[in-house]
């Protein structure tokens, strides 16, 4: 068990190593644009695959249940994790790097919001959903690991976690997103 509990210690150091790299300010910024999206009423895309993909649908959830109920105008934010038929239909009709590109071709609008996390920030369907959107007037938001990866040059704001780790990458990325979130909830500015 000494093992066990030394690699335990050794994981809760590196997980607070990889959420004291997460800078405060680009967390604010984002919150900003969720505001702007808020205020002028914008559809909110969220995406990722797996775990992100999960975290995906835990922010919607968030944002579009517990930060709305404290403003009482509500966020309009989906997750495009969350059809499963529609993405198997366009994995297996189209390819799955169209799994998300193909749904803002049916949804966003210009000035809307693309956000997408990756722990490699290669992953092919998001990098390709986030140039369509990029390129089509949509604000483009994303949580990556460390490796960065091509998400990380095409987005307009990014929040890189210091760490390669999959799960803290993931652990890091849901304590963004419930930032984003909570912040609606407790910060009364964040509605002015």
């Amino acid at each position: 068990m000494a093992n066990v509990n030394h690699w335990i210690s050794d994981y809760l150091q590196a997980q607070k190593a990889a959420l004291d790299s997460i800078p405060p300010a680009a967390v604010a910024a984002m919150v900003e644009t969720l505001r702007t999206a808020w205020r002028e009423d914008r559809q909110i895309f969220i995406f990722g695959n797996g775990g992100s993909a999960s975290n995906a649908s835990h922010f919607a959830t968030d944002l579009g249940k517990g930060s709305s109920d404290k403003l009482g105008k509500r966020f309009r934010v989906l997750s495009l994790n969350d059809n499963v038929s529609w993405m198997t239909a366009i994995g297996n009709d189209y390819s799955y790097e169209d799994v998300f590109v193909r749904q803002l071709e049916n949804y966003a609008r210009p000035g809307d919001v693309a956000m997408s996390i990756s722990v490699s920030g290669n992953s092919p369907n998001c990098v390709k959903a986030l140039e369509w959107a990029k390129s089509r007037g949509l604000r483009t938001l994303g949580v990556v690991g460390a490796k960065r990866g091509r998400m990380a040059d095409i987005l307009e704001q990014v929040i890189v976690v210091n760490d390669t780790h999959y799960g803290r990458v993931e652990d890091a990325q849901m304590g963004v997103l419930h930032m984003l979130c909570y912040a609606f909830m407790e910060v009364p500015e964040t509605t002015r």
